[in-house]
């Protein structure tokens, strides 16, 4: 096995997860191919990186504050070395200040990647099954707030008392 090209490919999907958390989206579109395409469940599926980019910078924006761990990897190269299949383990969080909720999640993403012209890999599909999902709103928690955040829009709905 290549480890080097391994090593390569989970870097990109590492370089994914941080850029949706930091908002970073032409860095995110970088880590696709043009005809990337991204089924989320049974409901959202995607036909080109720049209509699922655009779908997660208005979805995902500065509104949310996301977190994105992608752990366990299971990279397979393909024979010649120029394409590869992935499952990795999710976990996530997200915050929605203006809806006081919070999701947290676990799924596994399966994704396929190909090395490109300029000898860079990147994801030519993505998409994940969920093994669960749980969904809290802020004011079943009291003591729950959002202390710190990158994003100037994290006010937080006044709680009931």
């Amino acid at each position: 096995m290549d480890l080097a090209a391994v090593e390569q490919i989970a870097r990109v999907k590492f370089r994914y997860a941080r850029a949706l958390d930091t908002k970073s989206w032409s860095e995110l579109a970088d880590t696709l191919i043009p005809e990337a395409t991204a089924v989320y469940g049974e409901h959202l599926s995607f036909e080109s990186r720049d209509v699922f980019v655009n779908f997660l910078e208005n979805t995902l924006g500065v509104h949310m504050i996301t977190e994105h761990h992608c752990s366990h990897p299971e990279i397979d190269l393909s024979d010649d070395g120029r394409t590869a299949t992935g499952t990795w383990l999710l976990a996530d969080t997200v915050i929605v200040p203006e809806d006081g909720m919070v999701l947290r999640g676990s799924a596994h993403y399966h994704d396929r990647y190909v090395l490109c012209e300029d000898d860079r890999w990147r994801i030519a599909h993505t998409g994940y099954e969920r093994n669960w999902e749980t969904v809290v709103s802020m004011s079943d928690v009291p003591s729950f707030r959002v202390s710190s955040g990158r994003w100037a829009l994290l006010q937080q709905p006044p709680r009931a008392s």
